[in-house]
């Protein structure tokens, strides 16, 4: 058995945890392998809208197996609120979910060193959800660390011990804050995690693998936000490529099977950091307006522009991408022209690859395609497609030489559909 690999493809956002929950019905186990609550996967089915910040989008599947692996970073507060949440709706997570003694916990302070930092830079900032990502992830590298494990071993003391690091940089920022609330309810989230499956998700992983089971591998955020591979500075902090699932799982590489790559039909990018299709104008306000382009976990307005085909060859190389996922085509329905960036000009040279830098002096090179003028939103196969639509399929996959074999055409699972190419 291998395990199969669904990450997002752009700047996140793509729509991955509605893909998850379709998928999930042929799956044993979904484990989500980094990231941590700065990324929120929003579901809807059944009249009901969910967002997971931290948990497997698997955990509406009763029968499932759901891991919260290593490479993640938990804040306790907040997994609290998201799990209890879910239990009040009817979901029952205690038998459902497991999670990793490796993930990291993100403290207090490192959300307090994280706002403390971004005001540090001021014009120069990165544009975090101010969830503590970074110092956490900063602490995971220099070793300094604490890990769901510690919970169960001198708690208290290492806990202190890491407050105090964190509290001697804080002065020397000159930096105020107060701590007791969110600490108050940290520690309370601390006991509620006890309450939990912990375990050494390597092994177990490894050992459903071994036993016949299939295993879904959930990313968070996207490609271009991989802190080796994305537009650095501007990314996150952990590695949102596949390779993120062996490390972030515990898995060797020969144990990765079809890797499933999530795109919008048009690219969109929240917070700071370069962004070449990025229009400014009525269409990209329009598209916000039709997509309902607000982050699910900070609520701010995301940057819209058209499709990027230059970045998306990147990272369908980089992930080693089988099969590709199209959301959000509905919301480009009643467009006259549809464009796609198929080239950068850069200094002059006309390019088609992702370069070193894309901060300064990228213009984008459109082709322009009929755009289809239907509503698709009703349509429950891809024989009901429009000839515009389905020639904007074939033009996405000669260009991206990689097969479209899901199309998302609304936010409910029931609006997607599977296309059967020969």
């Amino acid at each position: 058995m291998k395990v199969d690999v669904l990450l997002g493809l752009q700047w996140g956002d793509e729509g991955k945890g509605k893909v998850v929950d379709v998928l999930t019905p042929r799956y044993d186990v979904v484990a989500r392998f980094q990231g941590g609550p700065n990324a929120g996967h929003t579901l809807e089915f059944e009249g009901q809208k969910y967002v997971l910040r931290s948990i497997p989008s698997g955990i509406f599947q009763g029968d499932k197996i759901n891991i919260i692996g290593n490479g993640v970073v938990l804040d306790p507060a907040l997994f609290k609120a998201e799990a209890e949440a879910l239990e009040k709706s009817g979901h029952p997570l205690k038998e459902r979910l497991h999670i990793s003694k490796k993930a990291h916990l993100i403290l207090p302070t490192h959300r307090i060193l994280d706002a403390a930092y971004e005001a540090a830079k001021g014009a120069a900032k990165v544009g975090t959800t101010g969830k503590g990502i970074g110092p956490t992830y900063t602490d995971k590298v220099s070793r300094n660390g604490l890990r769901v494990g510690d919970i169960l071993h001198n708690f208290e003391e290492k806990y202190a011990a890491a407050k105090a690091r964190h509290e001697k940089i804080l002065r020397s920022l000159n930096y105020e804050y107060d701590i007791a609330e969110i600490e108050k309810q940290w520690l309370e989230g601390i006991d509620y995690l006890r309450q939990f499956h912990l375990v050494d998700s390597e092994h177990e992983v490894n050992g459903l693998l071994k036993a016949g089971k299939s295993i879904l591998c959930e990313g968070a955020q996207g490609t271009m936000l991989d802190v080796d591979f994305g537009s650095y500075p501007f990314v996150t902090s952990s590695n949102t490529i596949c390779a993120g699932a062996c490390t972030g799982l515990g898995l060797g590489p020969n144990k990765i099977g079809d890797v499933y790559g999530i795109m919008k039909a048009y690219c969109t990018r929240v917070g700071a950091g370069p962004f070449p299709t990025e229009l400014f104008d009525e269409t990209g306000k329009t598209i916000r307006d039709l997509g309902h382009e607000y982050g699910a976990v900070t609520g701010r307005e995301r940057r819209c522009g058209w499709i990027d085909l230059v970045a998306l060859r990147y990272a369908i190389m980089v992930n080693g991408v089988t099969q590709l996922i199209l959301m959000k085509s509905d919301v480009l329905d009643g467009f006259d022209v549809v464009k796609a960036c198929v080239a950068y000009q850069v200094n002059g040279e006309e390019i088609d690859y992702f370069p070193y830098d894309i901060t300064e002096g990228v213009e984008p090179v459109y082709v322009e395609l009929p755009g289809w003028k239907t509503d698709m939103t009703k349509m429950t196969s891809e024989d009901e497609f429009p000839e515009e639509f389905n020639a904007y399929l074939s033009f996405l996959e000669e260009q991206l030489e990689t097969p479209i074999k899901i199309v998302s055409v609304g936010p409910d699972r029931e609006q997607t559909i599977e296309r059967y190419i020969d």
